[in-house]
């Protein structure tokens, strides 16, 4: 195999691959077993199975207390039903419970992906600006290529600022929010 060949380079694609699955892998591997088995049970609580298992429940529990009543036996809960909305209200309280400990998980995980992201882009915008500075330098020392002014070349060679960019964003929300404010008080006036 000739070493200059496309072959023997490193494929981009599969190291990106590799490098995301790895980064998965080692935060499944910090996952312990209880929140594993939490997340097991917010999967189970996520199927149509489960929705049909507690509309099943309740109107057993309903029929059951309704036909215990008209045969004349004293029913484990007569209507209006208090024993099953403590139960489907402490259903309600585990599922949601169970429920936003995976989502306080994933959130942490997007978090997590998405100041990878940001750093990212920053160093794409930096080395953006290199190849930017490169070619401009590239086309200054050729004699063939005609020496033009480029203001917009210039202005892609100055490297973006974040904290300016941050700055501006912050400015222009509190621009926004001001004028949802002013117009909010506007229509409160209007309205009297």
């Amino acid at each position: 195999m000739n070493l200059g060949s496309p072959e023997s380079k490193p494929n981009q694609i599969s190291q990106n691959i590799e490098t995301i699955l790895a980064f998965y892998t080692r935060e499944e591997q910090k996952v312990s077993r209880s929140q594993r088995l939490l997340e097991n049970i917010s999967n189970f609580l996520a199927q149509p199975l489960y929705l049909g298992s507690i509309l099943l429940f309740v109107a057993l529990w309903i029929l059951a207390s309704v036909f215990a009543h008209h045969v004349g036996l004293r029913g484990i809960d007569p209507a209006p039903f208090f024993w099953l909305q403590g139960i489907v209200s402490l259903g309600a309280l585990l599922t949601s419970t169970v429920v936003f400990i995976k989502q306080n998980r994933l959130a942490k995980l997007e978090e997590q992906r998405a100041h990878l992201e940001l750093q990212v882009n920053i160093l794409t915008e930096q080395k953006a600006t290199k190849i930017i500075n490169l070619l401009e330098e590239l086309r200054h020392d050729l004699p063939m290529v005609k020496d033009r002014l480029d203001p917009e070349a210039e202005a892609l060679q100055q490297p973006t600022d974040p904290h300016v960019v941050l700055a501006v964003l912050d400015k222009q929300r509190e621009t926004v929010e001001r004028s949802k404010h002013t117009g909010e008080a506007e229509e409160d006036v209007d309205e009297k």
